[in-house]
């Protein structure tokens, strides 16, 4: 019988990974592949528990490993309980994916600051309140890590009726410029995924698709899937991604170049 040589290990083994706003869409697609090359996931959602749930599920039933861990990351108590939570169970995270975000549709003119606050405390002051809550856990652990932040192409392009949206997104990208200089010299890579037109569920308090997105045209003529943008976050957070820090990666299909 001819020897078989030992299968190597999956390239994420031994890594342990939050993916917030993990229960559907892009965080879904985050957390399984990630959790298909190794990773142990810590599963974020706000509210839904029954689609954390799932996504452990399906984690689990494929062979890995996944704990559901809720919570609304833009409430200041949430981020250091799910932090001391990893650091109990796993000793800390590699592999922060900061995905949580709402959407929202109101014209300038008729947005509340209310309304403004809601939107910015959950994609902006989450990133920020997720780096300061499991960053140091990196630090400490001495191996590097990776910090992905979810931009979009809103922010870019211009978009009608979601001015708070495009602001957060752009505070994100700043944010992960920033920590990209500041946490290199603790092998920490900080970037910023801008994903185009998704084809992902909406939820009702998204409203309907803009007309500005439907007109707009995307020059491979169709809609990315939650795969594509998974597989890059993939990248960015594995061995092969260690040499890119501080961009904004665009995955729109052409819809906007740089």
């Amino acid at each position: 019988m001819p020897i078989q040589a030992n299968k190597p290990p999956p390239p994420l083994h031994g890594k342990v990974a939050l993916v917030t706003g993990a229960g559907k869409n892009i965080g879904r697609a985050i957390a399984l592949v990630l959790a298909r090359d190794g990773a142990t996931i810590m599963v974020n959602g706000r509210a839904d528990a029954a689609a954390v749930d799932g996504v452990v599920g399906e984690i689990r039933a494929a062979g890995g490993k996944a704990v559901a861990a809720m919570g609304d990351v833009s409430d200041p108590a949430v981020a250091p309980r799910l932090a001391a939570d990893a650091q109990k169970q796993f000793g800390g995270v590699d592999i922060l994916v900061s995905n949580a975000g709402l959407r929202r549709q109101t014209s300038f003119l008729d947005m509340s600051f209310e309304e403004w606050r809601e939107i910015l405390s959950v994609a902006l002051d989450g990133a920020f309140l997720l780096g300061k809550a499991f960053v140091p856990q990196m630090v400490a652990k001495g191996q590097g890590g990776a910090f992905v932040a979810m931009s979009g192409i809103s922010t870019h392009v211009g978009t009608p009726n979601r001015c708070h949206v495009s602001a957060s997104k752009s505070g994100l990208e700043g944010l992960m410029r920033a920590l990209a200089v500041e946490l290199a010299p603790h092998r920490i890579t900080c970037n910023a995924l801008s994903p185009g037109a998704i084809d992902t569920a909406r939820a009702a308090s998204a409203g309907p698709m803009p007309a500005s997105r439907i007109n707009r045209p995307i020059p491979l003529q169709r809609f990315g899937t939650v795969d594509e943008i998974a597989a890059m976050v993939r990248l960015l957070v594995g061995p092969e991604g260690t040499f890119i820090t501080g961009q904004t990666i665009h995955v729109n299909g052409g819809e906007f170049l740089t």
